[in-house]
């Protein structure tokens, strides 16, 4: 079985989801204890979507969120470095056709300057090798005014509840992991990932040097998760 580790290698962690995609929104859903699915519907509401515009929703995996995403009306790209990923997205959802899925790097998107008026990734962006650049990318390819929404696991606030959550991520998400993914070594690098991962300010510093604006953070479940928005300027 794949798996990557923290250099975040493309072709290591590509292969890694590959391995995973199948079992991918259902071991979500177990780890998650069900909150996944209240993570998905916050990250919508803040990207707030509306008929016509054009998203961009990065690390889209098998399509989740870009359905939910896609519901309000507006055009959806749902961009994945991974094949297998995008090949269960694309039989998942087949019947929504304001989706289109393409096979994307997040570092280098095959997309025009200011194709979109909001862009999205969802527990992805601490899996780039180079997060810092693909925030710039983000930002070249969002429409002046436009707004780009990052939902991420994070560093909660409070003591006991990173040390609740530290016992939760030793003890009781291994076993969880045995039984519900065809590859449990992937989700060690999972763990690892979300701790070295930065904390709420500075993931907040990094999208103001990528140029966004109106930078701002909100913690759901106690910090675990974070979701962090900024807006392009109008005029640079």
């Amino acid at each position: 079985m794949t798996r990557a580790d923290l250099r975040k290698q493309p072709e290591q962690v590509s292969a890694m989801f590959d391995d995973v995609a199948a079992s991918y929104d259902r071991t979500n859903t177990v780890l998650s204890m069900g909150n996944a699915a209240l993570w998905r519907r916050a990250t919508t509401r803040a990207v707030a979507p509306v008929r016509g515009e054009s998203v961009l929703d990065v690390a889209a995996g098998t399509g989740t969120s870009s359905a939910s995403l896609a519901a309000s009306g507006a055009w959806v790209t749902a961009a994945d470095f991974s094949p297998g990923m995008i090949e269960v997205g694309r039989r998942r959802q087949a019947g929504a056709t304001n989706i289109v899925f393409v096979e994307a790097d997040a570092t280098k998107l095959p997309f025009d300057d200011a194709s979109f008026d909001a862009v999205t990734i969802s527990f992805g962006l601490r899996n780039v090798v180079e997060p810092q650049k693909a925030l710039a990318e983000f930002f070249r390819v969002t429409k002046p005014g436009g707004r780009l929404v990052i939902c991420e696991f994070s560093t909660p606030p409070l003591g006991f509840v990173r040390f609740g959550y530290g016992v939760y991520q030793r003890y009781v998400m291994p076993p969880l992991v045995k039984l519900s993914s065809s590859n449990d070594s992937a989700y060690d690098y999972l763990n690892e990932s979300i701790n070295d991962w930065p904390d709420q300010p500075t993931l907040s510093g990094w999208l103001r040097a990528a140029g966004y604006t109106d930078v701002a953070h909100r913690n759901l479940t106690a910090g675990v998760v974070a979701l962090h928005r900024g807006t392009k300027p109008l005029a640079l």
